[in-house]
C-alpha cells in the first residue's frame, strides 16, 4: 500500500509541473512576437520581459530562453542566446 501512495504522490507532482523551460524564437519585433516550436505563436501579451531583456534589441531570428508558467498563460523571456 505505501508503493501505491508514493506512485500516486509522485503522478500528482509530476501534473504539476509549476514551470518549464523552453526555447523559442523571435519572429517578429514589433510587437514583440516568440515562435515555440514552430507552432506556438507568443505575442507581447503573454511574454514576460524583466527589465534585464526588456531593453535588449531584438532581432529576428534570436533564439530565447523561456519559462512556462504553470498553466501556460504566460511564458517569462529569460534572456537571448548566443552560439559559442
Amino acid at each position: 500500500m505505501l508503493d501505491v501512495i508514493k506512485k500516486a504522490a509522485v503522478a500528482a507532482v509530476d501534473a504539476k509541473v509549476p514551470v518549464q523551460v523552453m526555447y523559442g524564437t523571435v519572429t517578429r519585433t514589433e510587437p514583440l512576437e516568440v515562435t515555440v516550436e514552430q507552432r506556438l505563436a507568443l505575442a507581447e501579451p503573454f511574454l514576460v520581459l524583466p527589465e534585464s531583456v526588456a531593453r535588449k534589441n531584438w532581432a529576428v531570428g534570436d533564439h530565447v530562453l523561456l519559462l512556462r508558467v504553470q498553466g501556460g498563460d504566460s511564458f517569462v523571456v529569460l534572456d537571448r542566446l548566443v552560439k559559442t
